[in-house]
């Protein structure tokens, strides 16, 4: 991946702790170590933290230029999830990939898997670019 496309991590970003691992046209990876605090009060992975895992590499893979000076944002419209198994790993993957649309809107899916392979969530959703 180019140096020059990863962005500096935003305030919710830096907080939970996720990062960047691949983006090109069409995809992107992004990677969160497990911590006690993004569990529920069962002890597994709380379904916000699939959800914008989801959201995050979804609008991503559908928003890139390979421009850093010729950015899009992506606006979410839609957001579907639905959860599959528990996570076993130590860190979560999301992976996204566009799917289809036109010049402003676009569709996408994504999956949530573990360092393990084990699959947790499925995920599909609707955006709008914005430039940036």
């Amino acid at each position: 991946m180019d140096p020059d496309l990863i962005e500096s991590p935003y305030p919710l970003q830096k907080h939970i702790g996720f990062y960047i691992t691949d983006w090109r046209e069409g995809y992107a990876r992004f990677e969160l170590p497990m911590e006690h605090f993004l569990m529920n009060r069962y002890g597994i992975l709380h379904g916000g933290v699939h959800s914008l895992m989801c959201d995050t590499a979804m609008g991503y893979a559908g928003a890139y230029t390979g421009d850093p000076q010729n950015r899009n944002l992506a606006m979410t419209l839609n957001l579907s999830v639905n959860f599959i198994g528990q996570m076993k790993g130590k860190t979560l993957i999301a992976e996204g990939r566009r799917t289809g649309g036109g010049a402003k809107t676009f569709f996408a899916e994504a999956t949530i898997t573990d360092d393990l392979a084990t699959l947790s969530a499925r995920a599909t959703g609707v955006f709008r670019l914005r430039a940036s």
